[in-house]
Parts: C-alpha cells; sequence; structure tokens
C-alpha cells in the first residue's frame, strides 16, 4: 500500500529498487554507490544488482548508457547535476532519440536529471531540460510530487521512449501532490515548471490574500505540452493573460510555451526565469530561481502596466 507520507525521495529510490530487482533493468552513473547514494534516492545495491558505476569521464557515460537502452535493458541514467547534460545530450538527442524513427529500433531509457541551485557556479546548476525540448523523440516530463514520479516511470515501461525526466533536489522532501487550484475569473493565471511550482502556489496566496485571484496551472508533461481543457478555458478568462515560469533562462522552453498559449488562447504571455547571467559560486553572484517574492513583484508590476496601458488606449 502507498504510502501519504512518503517523500518523493522515498519513491524515486523504491523505483530505482523495483526497476533494479523486480524489471531487470540497469541504474548508470558516475558516483551512484559514494556517500549520499545521490541525494538519497538510490537503493543500497551494488553492480551485481544491476548498479552500473561509470567512469568520471562525462561525454562516455551517456553512449554505454544508450548502448544498454540497444541492448533492451531500459536503464535509468542519472545525471547528477542537469548542467552536465552539455555533455551528455549529443549521443542521446542525436542517436537514441532518433534511433526509433530511422532505423525502427527503439532505444528506451528514462533519464534522471538533476537540476539545484546554490553556490555550486555556472555550470552545474538550474535546470537544462531546454536542450532536449527542440529535438524530435523524446518526451520531456519534470515530476515534483510521489505520484507524478509514480506516473512518469509507469508510463515509461509501457511504450519505448526516451524519458527525459527532470528532478530537482529541492523537491525530494516533499510528500504533497500540486493540484491545479484555478480561480473563478482569475486575474491572471501562472503556468510553473520544476522547482518555481512552490513558489507559485506560495505566490498566488500570498497575492489572493492581496485581492489578486491567480490561478496556478502546474506543468508536468513538458513535451509533448498538452494543458488541460480547463487550464486553457481558465487562462481565455485571466483579464492580464498568463505567465509561464521556469528554472532555466526564459528564452528556452518558458518561451516557446508561452507562445503555444497565446496562439491557442488569443491571451497576452509573460515568461519568469533566471536572470541572464551566469552564475557564481557565493551568494552575492548566484542566479537562482524565482522565489515567492519574486513572483509576487512580477505580477503586480505586470498588472500595473496592464492598466496603465488599458488607460492610454481609452484616452
Amino acid at each position: 500500500m502507498e504510502s501519504k507520507s512518503e517523500t518523493l525521495r522515498e519513491v524515486i529510490k523504491e523505483t530505482v529498487r523495483h526497476h533494479l530487482t523486480r524489471e531487470n533493468g540497469l541504474a548508470m552513473g558516475q558516483c551512484l554507490t559514494a556517500v549520499g547514494w545521490v541525494g538519497g534516492t538510490l537503493p543500497e545495491l551494488y553492480e551485481e544488482d544491476g548498479m552500473v558505476e561509470l567512469s568520471m569521464a562525462d561525454v562516455a557515460g551517456a553512449g554505454f548508457a544508450v548502448g544498454a537502452a540497444l541492448a533492451g535493458k531500459r536503464p535509468i541514467y542519472v545525471i547528477r547535476y542537469q548542467g552536465f547534460n552539455w555533455y551528455n545530450a549529443p549521443i542521446i538527442a542525436n542517436y537514441a532519440c532518433k534511433s526509433k524513427e530511422i532505423w525502427r529500433r527503439p532505444c528506451a531509457m528514462f533519464i534522471r536529471s538533476i537540476a539545484m541551485e546554490g553556490g555550486i557556479g555556472p555550470v552545474a546548476g538550474r535546470s537544462h531540460h531546454a536542450i532536449y525540448y527542440r529535438m524530435p523523440g523524446v518526451r520531456i516530463l519534470s515530476p515534483m510530487t510521489p505520484n507524478e514520479y509514480r506516473e512518469a516511470y509507469r508510463e515509461f515501461m509501457a511504450n519505448d521512449d526516451v524519458y527525459y525526466i527532470s528532478e530537482h533536489r529541492g523537491a525530494y522532501p516533499n510528500t504533497q501532490e500540486l493540484p491545479d487550484t484555478l480561480q473563478d475569473e482569475p486575474d491572471i493565471i501562472l503556468f510553473p515548471i520544476s522547482i518555481t511550482r512552490f513558489a507559485a502556489t506560495e505566490a498566488a496566496r500570498s497575492l489572493l490574500e492581496q485581492g489578486i485571484r491567480v490561478s496556478v496551472a502546474h506543468i508536468f508533461r513538458v513535451k509533448p505540452f498538452a494543458p488541460s481543457y480547463v487550464s486553457l478555458e481558465n487562462l481565455r478568462a485571466a483579464r492580464f493573460g498568463g505567465i509561464v515560469l521556469d528554472d532555466d533562462y526564459p528564452d528556452g522552453i518558458a518561451k516557446a510555451l508561452a507562445h503555444d498559449l497565446s496562439v491557442t488562447t488569443g491571451a497576452e504571455m509573460q515568461t519568469l526565469g533566471l536572470d541572464n547571467r551566469s552564475a557564481g559560486f557565493d551568494k552575492k553572484v548566484d542566479n537562482l530561481p524565482p522565489d515567492r517574492d519574486k513572483i509576487v513583484r512580477f505580477v503586480l508590476a505586470r498588472i500595473e502596466q496592464a492598466v496603465a496601458d488599458q488607460r492610454a488606449r481609452n484616452q
């Protein structure tokens, strides 16, 4: 029986255990069995159980994982920091994601790509799911809750596609689901991705206390992007349109999804993500995803500007 108090960390750990011990699969990556077991998300299993330690050559690991996928082993490939996708992506995007279409040979793999921020510099930090977004042959999911992760794994096991799972260490302690909160006749609607989903929920509550009706439509399935009918209707009803939030630079997935939402509904869309600069290691030069306060300020500024524009047009 599934416990309602399970953390996302525990669900990931049990998912990997199930994959190795029940499905005869593999888990592959760097330093998997080192201290911490990848943030406590791996079971204490070893090579004889299917836990495969790869070398520290960042550009080589993905090749081994793709080879295992072609052999039908359905590997779970762990990329400990999403920024390392700049080294891992070439063979995944240009071989694994294209194999089924071009050669009719599926290359099913479950890519656990783990984001985090705070004092880890310009390369390793933040989400980098935009690297894969523009490529065919990949599904991108960003589960932040226990049930979403279970759903992602079940879906992966039910077909033969490449799954890019955009995780975030900040969500590992989470035990709660994140249902959409759609206000009647909202002032604005937020479409958050990854770790920004928690901040967006907090910001919506804070703004509601100020009399501003903010809906939140969570994005779990990034590609293919299929927002629900009710969220699209809510966006159509929003007085001041919507905002796509991401734990990445806005010049990527955020703007792409904002465009799709605008074309579908006619609503005016904005984006909010990381500042357009590289992160350093010190707090003074870090570059963090939008928190509650930043989202609140952005929404208030957006509404203020929209009201001013309406007044100008009416004069």
